[in-house]
């Protein structure tokens, strides 16, 4: 669609210039907004000669993984969702509705790059093995994050809003600086995936990202899952364009996918990190989705959507273009589809008898993991305040 003719300012006449709203609309249209899509909502695949070979080892027992892994990933969102609502965990992050985006990108990452989250990846913390059960204790406000961040290649969630994007790129560079990049036995190379939503890319921290990673050629792929909405505020309000523009900027290329098929997400990211680990420098992905639940359990998205825009991407589900996908082709009987579901249903059962079960930790539980070593400080610190509460029990207050 071609730009609104600008109306201009006639000197002696009421006709009024372009509105800035207006002035943005016309920007925006002289952009192709296009999403590079291989299975439409419909389940039917869309061949694409740059991107095809990125699926070439993707046969019937690879999407039904897929399949599972959204489903499974899905299930146990809508748990944590729930166990909030019980009073179980003190606050929960919905990934409804992104799960093509996370599966796709973290199926793409190898078994040597390193994976930085924000505070929604459940999908990527899924596929890099992290034991769900293990993320209930950070929105339980009991632990920090209790995996292995080394061996599981996947660093704790961050809080900050587009803090990761900043550590993200420190890292990458010490990957380049290490020579982990550009060799001739790909097995050495290896690369970074820093997660992040639309709204963290009004964030200073994530455009110096840009700019480090852009200057030392770090291997740095920055997945944007860009659900329209940052908290409360839609992406139009942010950008003028289509954020994985924001990327030419920086020097580097970006890439705008249906973040709600799988397929598409896994062979862009795929691509992207092939690029970074041959020594090509970052790359920019936008997957462009939709949060079909809260920002977070504390906000009410019906006070700032309509519930039209949600009908509509209902229609668009990642799930069900998998699922539709697979019964329309023969490569799965409702034998399987069930078997999902049952194991859906046995994961949630664990979910909730483990978050049930969880101990309370003691007061002095703030103190621990402050500082590597022990802190003499700290140690005094974490002493006057036990005191402090034992006071209290000396006296009989409780």
């Amino acid at each position: 669609m071609p730009p609104p003719e600008p109306t201009p300012m006639v000197p002696g006449s009421r006709t009024a210039a372009p509105s800035p709203h207006q002035v943005i609309e016309g920007l925006k249209a002289t952009d192709d907004p296009r999403a590079l899509e291989l299975l439409t909502p419909e389940g039917e695949r869309v061949a694409h000669p740059e991107f095809d070979p990125y699926l070439s080892d993707i046969g019937p027992e690879e999407l039904k993984g897929f399949y599972r892994d959204m489903v499974l990933v899905r299930r146990y969102d809508r748990e944590g969702n729930a166990l909030q609502r019980q009073g179980q965990l003190g606050i929960w992050v919905p990934l409804l509705g992104q799960e093509a985006a996370q599966i796709g990108a973290g199926r793409a990452l190898t078994q040597k790059d390193m994976a930085f989250p924000s505070y929604r990846e459940h999908g990527v913390a899924w596929c890099r093995g992290v034991d769900l059960k293990d993320l209930l204790g950070i929105f339980r406000c009991s632990d920090h994050s209790s995996w292995d961040y080394q061996e599981k290649r996947f660093t704790p969630y961050t809080i900050v809003i587009g803090n990761q994007v900043l550590n993200a790129a420190g890292y990458a560079m010490g990957q380049r600086f290490d020579g982990k990049v550009g060799n001739t036995d790909e097995a050495e190379n290896e690369a970074t995936m820093v997660f992040f939503g639309d709204g963290a890319t009004s964030q200073g921290d994530v455009h110096e990202g840009f700019v480090w990673a852009s200057v030392y050629d770090a291997p740095l792929v920055f997945f944007c899952q860009n659900n329209q909405w940052a908290i409360s505020e839609p992406t139009e309000r942010q950008s003028r364009l289509p954020l994985y523009n924001r990327a030419r900027g920086y020097g580097f290329p970006g890439v705008r996918v249906d973040g709600n098929d799988v397929l598409a997400c896994l062979a862009v990211s795929r691509w992207a990190l092939e690029q970074c680990r041959m020594g090509n420098g970052p790359v920019l992905i936008e997957a462009f989705t939709y949060r079909m639940d809260a920002h977070t359990t504390t906000d009410d998205p019906t006070r700032y959507r309509l519930s039209d825009e949600l009908e509509t991407w209902k229609l668009k589900d990642p799930i069900e273009r998998v699922r539709v996908h697979l019964a329309r082709n023969g490569l799965a009987d409702n034998d399987f589809f069930d078997s999902v579901q049952a194991e859906s249903d046995a994961l949630a059962e664990q979910i909730r008898e483990h978050c049930f079960a969880m101990p309370q930790p003691g007061p002095e539980r703030v103190f621990a993991n402050v500082y590597h070593d022990p802190h003499p400080v700290l140690d005094a610190q974490r002493d006057e305040y036990l005191d402090y509460l034992a006071g209290f029990e000396e006296e009989g207050v409780h």
